[in-house]
């Protein structure tokens, strides 16, 4: 089996805003936020429902999932790989627009629900050794969530270390799940329950991706640091002997489809770093 990492856009978007896997969202959502008895998730209307993108869309493809419960209560989940500055400031925004745009009018206030923003990121922003913090408005005098329309919660996933064997929540097995299953090669025994998160698995799985999506994720593979790491490296070590070369050629197969693909000159350069006098030999043998 093959799994494509679900960190990159394409994979978290089909796994986490399928319309048709619905469950697979609500059972995160419960594990993460810990959502029990009457607060407990049952069924959600996803706000952006997945969809392959088209490559020269990408650039403005945001990397959320947006929906709504039964309570009108939204919720917001961004997968974030890079760091990037001023994600909190990001964060809190994109949540407090969230906000604001459920009314027009100012005497709508009433209608106003709360918004939760789950942020999953592939790097570290705070002090705490927790993978999991929730950022919450409280009273400094009571330490009580008074207000209670806007909360956030935060997965730093450089911090979880559990190996297989250590995992035992449902929380533990989708942060495993979404560290580790795009470098896996099958579905680990203590991961194929609850049926959400092997349900997941099958979703990632690439022998089931249609052509476009494999063409995507490609795309994104490399402007994401995965591929686009190895190939540098690959030019360091030397080589510039041709292109004829074999260690070159996995490389020139990539930018042949990029080619192919019909990227400009510039976002094939962008995303893979070749030279533009390397890019025109290739061009000219297809």
């Amino acid at each position: 089996m093959k799994f494509a990492d679900p960190k990159s856009n394409i994979a978290f978007k089909k796994v986490f805003g399928n319309e048709n896997k619905k469950e697979i969202l609500i059972s995160f959502l419960n594990a993460i936020l810990d959502l029990k008895k009457e607060k407990e998730i049952v069924d959600i209307k996803i706000l952006n429902p997945y969809q392959a993108p088209k490559i020269e869309m990408l650039k403005e493809t945001m990397l959320n999932v947006r929906a709504k419960d039964r309570r009108g209560i939204t919720f917001i989940v961004e997968m974030q790989v890079e760091k990037q500055a001023y994600f909190d400031k990001r964060s809190i925004y994109y949540t407090s627009k969230a906000y604001v745009n459920q009314i027009e009018r100012g005497e709508d206030y009433p209608k106003l629900n709360q918004v939760i923003f789950i942020g999953i990121l592939n790097f570290n922003i705070f002090e705490s050794k927790n993978y999991i913090t929730r950022h919450l408005i409280l009273n400094t005098e009571t330490y009580k969530q008074e207000l209670k329309d806007i909360e956030f919660t935060f997965i730093e996933l450089p911090k979880f270390k559990k190996k297989e064997k250590e995992i035992k929540t449902i929380v533990e097995k989708w942060i495993y799940f979404l560290k580790n299953a795009g470098e896996l090669k099958i579905i680990p025994a203590k991961l194929k329950k609850p049926k959400e998160i092997l349900e997941a698995f099958k979703i990632v799985e690439v022998y089931n991706w249609s052509k476009r999506e494999l063409e995507v994720y490609e795309y994104w593979s490399l402007k994401e640091g995965g591929r686009e790491e190895t190939l540098k490296k690959e030019r360091e070590e030397g080589i510039k002997e041709g292109l004829e070369k074999g260690a070159k050629l996995k490389e020139i197969e990539i930018v042949k489809n990029l080619i192919r693909m019909g990227l400009s000159e510039e976002e094939i350069i962008k995303a893979t770093g070749i030279k533009s006098e390397e890019l025109r030999a290739i061009n000219e043998r297809i």
